[in-house]
C-alpha cells in the first residue's frame, strides 16, 4: 500500500512540474524584447535597464533592447558564455570602459575570476602583449574593487622543457602542421622559428593552462578573430572549434553574439566564412 501511495505521489509531482514548466514556457513566449532586456540587464549589472537618465537615453534604449533583449536570445549559449565572448571582443578592441562594465557583468553572471583571467591571458598570441596587459589592468582594477585577492592562483601545468611537446599535443589534432608548412621558405629558415613560437606560446604556454576547457578556449579565440575581421585565420579556427567539440549551432551563435560589439560588416563576413567551412565538412 505504501509503495502504491508513493508511486501516485511521484506521478502527481511530475504532473505538477510539467504544468509549471508549460506555464513558464508560455510566459516566456509572451515576453517582449523589453522584458527580456530588463531581466538580462538586471542579472548582469544589478540595475534597471532603459533609464531615462543620462545624456543619450535614446541611444542607450536602442542599444540595451537590441543587445540584451534580442541578440542574447539567439542560439543556446548560456549567459556566462555570452559574457566571456563579450569580454573577449571588448578586450581585443581595447574599449576599456565597456570592458570594465562587462567584466563586472561576467562576475555577476557566475564567471569565475580564474575563467576571466584565462580568457584575457590567451589573447596575447592573437592581439599582442601590450593590448593584453591593458585588458589585464582593467581586470585587476575590478578585482580590487570587488575584494578579489591578486595574484590569483597559478593554473600553469607545463615545465619549461615541456612547452613544445605539450603545445604540439594540443595544436596538432586541431590544426595539423599548416603553420609550419606555410612558413617554409623564409630566409635562413626563420619560418621554423615562427612556427615553433606559435606552438610553444599559443598552445604550450596558454592552451595547457587550467581554468578553461579546450572547447571554451577555442570558442573565445573564434570570437577574438571575428572581432579582428581576419576571416582567413577564422576559417582555420572554425575547423578547430568543430574538432574541439563545438557544434555548428554554438559556433554560429558565438559569431552572432559579437554582432553588437563589432558591427554588421565583420559579423556578416565571419558568417560567410563559416558557411564556406561548413559546406566543406
Amino acid at each position: 500500500m505504501f509503495k502504491k501511495i508513493l508511486s501516485l505521489l511521484i506521478v502527481f509531482i511530475m504532473a505538477q512540474n510539467f504544468i509549471w514548466a508549460q506555464l513558464i514556457s508560455n510566459e516566456d513566449k509572451t515576453m517582449t524584447r523589453t522584458d527580456i532586456c530588463k531581466e538580462n540587464y538586471k542579472t548582469l549589472f544589478g540595475g534597471e535597464a532603459l533609464s531615462p537618465a543620462g545624456d543619450d537615453p535614446e541611444m542607450m534604449a536602442i542599444l540595451q533592447k537590441y543587445i540584451f533583449g534580442e541578440v542574447f536570445t539567439v542560439g543556446e549559449l548560456d549567459i556566462k558564455t555570452r559574457e566571456m565572448i563579450t569580454v573577449t571582443s571588448l578586450a581585443v578592441q581595447q574599449t576599456l570602459p565597456q570592458l570594465k562594465a562587462h567584466i563586472n557583468g561576467a562576475l555577476n553572471a557566475g564567471v569565475t575570476p580564474v575563467e576571466l583571467r584565462e580568457a584575457i591571458y590567451q589573447l596575447a598570441p592573437f592581439i599582442g602583449f601590450p593590448k593584453t596587459l591593458n585588458a589585464l589592468g582593467v581586470l585587476n582594477e575590478v578585482f580590487k574593487e570587488r575584494g578579489v585577492a591578486t595574484p590569483l592562483k597559478s593554473t600553469a601545468t607545463v615545465k619549461e622543457e615541456e612547452r613544445y611537446e605539450k603545445g604540439l599535443a594540443i595544436q596538432n589534432p586541431l590544426y595539423g602542421d599548416e603553420i609550419k608548412v606555410s612558413m617554409e621558405g623564409l630566409p635562413d629558415n626563420m619560418g621554423a622559428d615562427v612556427a615553433r613560437f606559435l606552438t610553444e606560446v599559443c598552445f604550450g604556454d596558454f592552451y595547457t593552462r587550467e581554468g578553461l576547457d579546450l572547447k571554451t578556449r577555442e570558442l573565445l579565440m573564434l570570437s577574438a578573430l571575428v572581432t579582428t575581421g581576419n576571416t582567413e585565420t577564422l576559417k582555420s579556427h572554425i575547423k578547430g572549434n568543430l574538432k574541439a567539440g563545438n557544434t555548428k549551432e554554438t559556433i554560429t551563435a558565438a559569431i552572432i553574439q559579437c554582432l553588437p560589439y563589432v558591427g554588421f560588416p565583420n559579423t556578416l563576413a565571419s558568417l560567410r566564412a563559416m558557411k564556406t567551412v561548413f559546406a566543406e565538412e
